[in-house]
């Protein structure tokens, strides 16, 4: 069930393959595993050499836990789904935040679910942040940081959803809304 491309980048960047990931944490019990126990197993299973070891383990557990049918592709550790979409955009984290708010500021719903409050926004000195629940219980994040040569990367996670057609149904909103950026 796990998509070739991420056992792909697995491979490529832990030195270890895919078939052999899977025989170590099978050994090492990860089908009766909470996520967070079998991703510590992972982190300690990664070879020193990986850059990002934590990033890799989380990685290579999520894969794992696709690839034993403890989870599908977009569903996370606590059941629900989620789904996530960016764009890198011309100008600044304060200019792409600024066109987003004035692209989705007079928006009393998306993808025909009110919005059940006021969105906010928050900033760091990496990150610019905005957030709005919505009336189904899921929840919209969008962060905002800054790139090399005057880019904006641009990260939208859409969490809390009920079921991976709730993933199907939402990409091509968020898609369409982040293409108008």
């Amino acid at each position: 069930m796990t998509k070739p491309s991420n056992t792909s980048a697995i491979t490529a960047a832990t030195g270890r393959s895919w078939d052999d990931w899977v025989e170590l944490l099978e050994q090492a019990g990860a089908r009766e595993l909470p996520h967070s126990a079998i991703a510590r197993k992972t982190l300690e299973l990664m070879p020193e050499s990986v850059e990002r070891r934590e990033w890799w383990a989380q990685g290579t557990a999520i894969a794992y836990e696709q690839h034993a049918g403890l989870r599908v592709p977009g569903q996370s550790c606590t059941g629900d789904f989620q789904l996530s979409a960016s764009r890198t955009v011309s100008g600044d984290k304060d200019a792409a935040l600024h066109a987003w708010q004035e692209l989705v500021g007079g928006l009393e719903e998306f993808g025909g679910v009110a919005v059940e409050a006021p969105a906010a926004t928050s900033s760091s000195e990496k990150w610019r942040y905005w957030r709005v629940p919505l009336a189904d219980g899921t929840r919209v994040a969008v962060n905002f940081s800054d790139k090399a040569s005057g880019k904006c990367a641009v990260g939208l996670a859409h969490t809390k959803l009920d079921s991976a057609e709730a993933i199907e149904y939402w990409r091509p909103v968020w898609k369409g809304l982040l293409a108008r950026l």
